[in-house]
């Protein structure tokens, strides 16, 4: 039996499994959070290294790259062959790489370093990802709003904390953070156990369920994915924006402290934290296209503004940003998951490794440019992305199509 079968009978009569569910989100909160580290200490590397705005965007780009990359063919791997403990064994790389990061004393160092946590992120997120969807219980949307609640939760975190604990200590203080990894480590295999109990239950039974999906032509599909992917880039390459450069954009624009402009990131992270967990939720009962095009197009009128923000109003207005724009990405990954039946690791991992690499390069593209121009010129560019949520109104409404079984449609993708 495939992992897709196995998806599909968890789904079909079980109940939302609510501990495997909290244990995945809180293990996506520590591999995020750690994940976080990198941006938020960007300016001690950059003073204690000598770094320009590019090869900050480069160490960004070497981790999305390593993360976005391996994502989809991990993920169409585990979809054909099941691994439940890939999840603790990604986490080792994410180890090895903090590690290595305390301890760096040169650029290269620190690129290795950063390759590695990305590559431990990339075996994480679709595994993780199809886990959720297999304890939620038919409860996609809820299942992956509440996965991504942890991953932002970490964002957020991350920040706080170089805040509180690196900054004051030093590079080598982020080895304390290895802990975390460990104790994601062990809750990981906890939850691979469960994976691996369910697995081989219905691998011994044969169990099958024809769940009802959607129909469309292959190049509806081709087209719908693309449109999800231009609406990643636009999330991405603006969060990108954010989350590499905003405490640069506020000690200069405003002349705050470092340690200042890493609480208004913190604040931004934590207002994408809270978005998050309502996108799946009111997906599951409006729609996801209604969700994803509110929240993409809903974000322009304050782009727009924020470039001309004072410093009160700009942390009002990165809040409401944050709110708004967060609650697209879990809409969009169960949209995704629905349309491509039968492919949950290759769509998880095609999604957040797009994600990732959309981010990534968003870092070194808009740090080459604050090279070039200022950083508030980047806020200004930046400000139209979100237009691109216009593009949803070519997405289909999946409900209105005709529905077959999902080993027909697995079968014709």
């Amino acid at each position: 039996m495939s992992t897709t079968q196995i998806e599909t009978s968890l789904d079909s009569g079980s109940k939302t499994v609510l501990e495997i569910l909290l244990a995945i989100s809180f293990c996506h909160l520590l591999n995020d959070m750690i994940s976080s580290l990198l941006p938020a200490i960007y300016p001690l590397l950059k003073d204690s290294y000598h770094l320009d705005f590019a090869e900050v965007g480069l160490i960004t780009l070497t981790y999305q790259c390593t993360a976005s990359l391996l994502q989809p063919l991990v993920g169409l791997h585990t979809d054909r062959r099941p691994m439940p403990y890939s999840l603790p064994a990604g986490m080792i790389f994410t180890l090895v790489g903090l590690l290595i990061l305390a301890m760096a004393r040169s650029f290269a160092t620190i690129l290795f370093a950063a390759a590695l946590v990305g590559t431990g992120a990339s075996v994480f997120h679709p595994e993780s990802s199809r886990v959720a969807r297999m304890a939620s219980g038919g409860q996609h949307g809820l299942a992956q709003s509440l996965f991504q609640l942890g991953g932002n939760a970490g964002l957020a975190l991350g920040p706080l904390l170089a805040a509180i604990i690196v900054l004051p200590k030093g590079q080598p203080s982020v080895a304390w953070f290895s802990l975390a990894v460990l104790l994601a480590i062990i809750l990981l295999t906890w939850v691979s156990r469960w994976t691996k109990r369910h697995m081989s239950h219905l691998l011994s039974s044969r169990r099958s369920h024809n769940e009802q999906r959607p129909v469309l032509s292959g190049k509806r599909v081709v087209l719908s994915i693309a449109v999800l992917l231009a609406l990643l880039f636009s999330k991405f390459f603006y969060l990108a924006s954010i989350t590499s450069y905003y405490t640069f954009y506020l000690m200069s624009t405003f002349h705050v402290s470092v340690r200042s402009a890493q609480i208004h990131l913190f604040v931004f992270l934590g207002a994408v934290a809270l978005g998050t967990i309502a996108g799946g939720p009111i997906g599951d009962r409006i729609g996801r296209k209604r969700v994803i095009w509110c929240s993409i197009l809903g974000v322009l009128p304050f782009s727009l503004i924020l470039p001309f923000a004072n410093l009160f109003w700009t942390g009002i207005l990165s809040v409401v940003i944050g709110l708004i724009l967060a609650s697209a990405f879990p809409a969009i990954v169960v949209y995704g998951q629905e349309l491509v039946p039968g492919r949950v690791g290759m769509v998880s991992g095609l999604f957040f490794g797009f994600a990732f690499g959309m981010a990534g390069l968003g870092a070194a593209v808009l740090g080459e440019l604050a090279d070039l121009t200022s950083i508030r010129f980047v806020y200004l560019v930046c400000s139209v992305l979100p237009a691109v949520g216009l593009l949803a109104a070519f997405l289909p409404n999946l409900e209105r199509f005709p529905i077959r079984a999902v080993h027909e449609a697995a079968d014709a993708v």
